[in-house]
């Protein structure tokens, strides 16, 4: 986003364009503008930010995601934050903020299971068979189980 302020300042459109084109304020442009004049490429990194330095370092981080994502905790299906907290000996808090950072939510399944029902195979056929060759003149309705089921 800075680039392309920069850049398109550089091609003489007013901070207002500017703004209008990248969708931020033109206050930010005037910011960015005035960073790359004073100090050209190097304005635009970030700047040192405010408040107490990081205690969890980035091999700390990856190390949680790798386990969420590649190991499963004795005797159960997913991670809880307290349980990984617990395995990797930190509070649940600092897990919680790494998992809501990367968007990971192990307790949601993101692969099809298949049902244990003794018929479903025989139910599955019927259903298929439904749309592949309907009655003439017929409604097939369809109403699930469950909630997170599709029929």
């Amino acid at each position: 986003m800075r680039a392309r302020i920069v850049l398109l300042c550089a091609k003489g459109l007013a901070n207002l364009e500017v703004a209008a084109s990248v969708r931020v304020s033109p206050q930010m442009v005037c910011k960015w503008r005035r960073r790359f004049i004073e100090r050209r490429r190097d304005g635009l990194l970030d700047e040192p930010r405010p408040g107490a330095p990081r205690r969890v370092r980035d091999a700390e981080v990856e190390r949680i995601i790798v386990r969420t994502l590649e190991a499963t905790p004795a005797a159960a299906t997913h991670w809880s934050v307290r349980a990984m907290a617990r395995a990797v000996g930190m509070k649940p808090t600092t897990v919680h903020r790494i998992w809501r950072a990367f968007a990971l939510q192990p307790h949601r399944s993101a692969t099809f299971k298949l049902s244990r029902d003794p018929l479903f195979v025989e139910k599955a056929r019927d259903i298929v068979g439904l749309y592949l060759n309907p009655p003439e003149r017929a409604v097939v309705l369809c109403a699930d189980e469950k909630a997170q089921i599709q029929a």
